[in-house]
């Protein structure tokens, strides 16, 4: 018999009792523990009633990144409905532990070195994954999905499980994004009209257009501080530039039947030396290299650029409060711009995090059934909130209450964990928090315009060896948009990224993509292991 789920507070309570199966690692369900919700009174008794029943139950410890995503007071990351309620379908005890969001990965790694290694582990790094899993300090899933989670396995493509998989071994649950695209670029369409211009197509039209913008500069305060448009730090939100000339920063692509790095191609200098026209007139705000994404929507809000690339998402967020603070602010989206390189944006990797367990977890298979419910039975309460509370069934279509969506945000970072979707799914949760957002729109027009990387695997040795390293190196195209470099530095940049790493990055890259297009269903070509190769193979 099953009992509805409450929330697990601090503050006591009237007991309910829910039958909970405990899991056992044979896979059989064997026995049965009452776990004690225990709701509406207080007193000491309650509370250690609670602690008492939770304590029988398997736990499994799980470290997160909580992307500066907090909890509204009183609740805590293991003190809040959506915990309380993975545990009552799962019959886990988890235990959830967010480090600071600063250096994240370099903390996680001190936890794998540590005699407190969790059970499981959410990285967004391909390269951590790829370092560890050479160590073969995290365990190989390849066995375990087949027998307890078939269900997992087959959800995700088998091109990402490729992905995930180190010397032909599993060793990542992948989460997957919504969209392969993420970038957007919108417009003040009011602007346009003030000065009798049309939406422009190319660069040389972007370039007239922001011309015009910039003459609306007021010099009320003295300051000459209307521009064009901008970018942030490490070059964000410039895809569409340098997409016009067919390159993308940071990304394998294939030219002549050969993988090449996109930051040493020709196309880049080209990319370069457009914006560096752009700095030099006046068209970009030059501080742009110690801008954050939040000083972009202030300049956004407060009318100070006439375009920007944003995100797909940014119609139920920066544009809103930009009306809100103007109302005669009217953004509207733009194509990318074409260039000599026709026009695109970048494509994010189908993974967005990867979850491992390290080898030392005795939980594996109790991870396994975590996510799997995340993934199956428990995604409509974590991705959407409670049904009934959060979202509701009318008219045949789903509506969120959109201040409770808020309140309860932080449910994304359990639905994170694994998260599968797919287009109907998808298209109806955009739908649900606002047609007039078209959402679902723009997710669909940047992924159709998005350019994956042609590199496809885990990092390479050499990856994870140089390219944290030459990523620094990142700075010298920077000054050559601002001008404090010639565009001749271009040429030293190339070299240094060669001799430093770059050209090993290369030769890895390349044997994995011939061996993967000339051995199609085969293993992926074996690399050697941190711990085989100190043995001589």
């Amino acid at each position: 018999m099953l009992f509805e789920m409450y929330t697990l507070t601090t503050s006591g309570l009237a007991v309910v009792l829910r039958p909970i199966l405990v899991y056992k690692k044979g896979g059989m369900m064997a026995g049965a523990v009452c776990l004690l919700l225990l709701i509406g009174c207080s007193g000491q008794v309650g509370q250690s009633k609670v602690a008492e029943q939770r304590s029988l139950l398997p736990k499994v410890t799980v470290v997160l990144n909580s992307l500066g995503i907090g909890f509204p007071e009183p609740l805590t990351e293991n003190d809040n409905p959506y915990v309380t309620d993975i545990e009552v379908k799962t019959g886990l005890q988890v235990e959830v532990i967010i480090p600071p969001s600063h250096r994240y990965e370099d903390r996680v790694g001190v936890m794998m070195m540590s005699n407190h290694i969790p059970d499981l582990i959410s990285i967004t790094d391909a390269n951590w994954v790829s370092f560890y899993a050479r160590k073969q300090m995290l365990t190989p899933l390849d066995h375990l999905l087949a027998r307890y989670a078939p269900k997992l396995k087959e959800r995700i493509p088998p091109e990402v499980w490729e992905q995930v998989s180190f010397n032909g071994q599993i060793y990542a649950i992948p989460s997957l994004h919504e969209g392969r695209g993420q970038e957007m670029m919108y417009i003040r369409k009011d602007w346009l009209e003030q000065l009798g211009l049309e939406p422009p197509a190319t660069l040389a039209e972007m370039v007239n257009v922001m011309r015009a913008f910039t003459s609306l500069r007021s010099d009320d305060n003295g300051l000459h501080d209307i521009y064009g448009t901008s970018f942030i730090e490490e070059l964000g939100r410039t895809s569409p530039w340098f997409g016009a000339y067919d390159v993308q920063l940071n990304q394998w692509m294939e030219r002549d039947g050969q993988l090449v790095y996109s930051n040493v191609q020709p196309e880049m200098k080209e990319a370069l030396a457009f914006m560096r026209t752009m700095v030099q007139e006046g068209l970009v705000d030059p501080l742009f290299p110690i801008q954050t994404q939040r000083g972009l929507e202030r300049q956004v809000v407060d009318g100070k650029l006439g375009l920007f690339t944003g995100t797909w998402y940014d119609t139920r967020g920066v544009l809103e409060r930009s009306k809100a603070r103007d109302p005669r602010a009217e953004w509207i989206p733009l194509p990318f711009p074409k260039g000599p390189g026709g026009s695109g944006t970048f494509a994010l990797p189908q993974v967005r995090s990867y979850q491992v367990i390290p080898a030392t977890s005795s939980h594996a298979v109790e991870v396994l059934k975590l996510l799997t419910y995340i993934g199956e039975e428990g995604r409509d309460t974590l991705k959407l909130g409670f049904e009934g509370d959060v979202w509701a069934w009318k008219e045949g279509k789903r509506v969120t209450n959109m201040e409770r969506h808020n309140q309860d945000h932080y449910r994304g970072l359990y639905a994170n964990l694994a998260d599968m979707p797919d287009e109907d799914y998808t298209r109806s949760r955009l739908d649900s928090l606002g047609i007039q957002y078209q959402l679902y729109d723009n997710l669909r027009f940047t992924s159709m315009h998005a350019r994956p990387s042609a590199f496809r695997s885990l990092p390479t040795p050499a990856m994870t060896r140089y390219a944290p390293l030459l990523l620094k190196k990142n700075d010298m195209l920077i000054d050559i948009i601002l001008g404090n470099r010639p565009l001749e530095d271009f040429d030293r940049y190339v070299s240094e990224w060669m001799n430093e790493g770059g050209r090993d990055m290369t030769k890895e890259a390349n044997d994995w993509y011939h061996f993967s297009r000339n051995q199609i269903g085969s293993e992926p070509p074996p690399i050697q292991s941190e711990r085989s190769s100190k043995h001589g193979g």
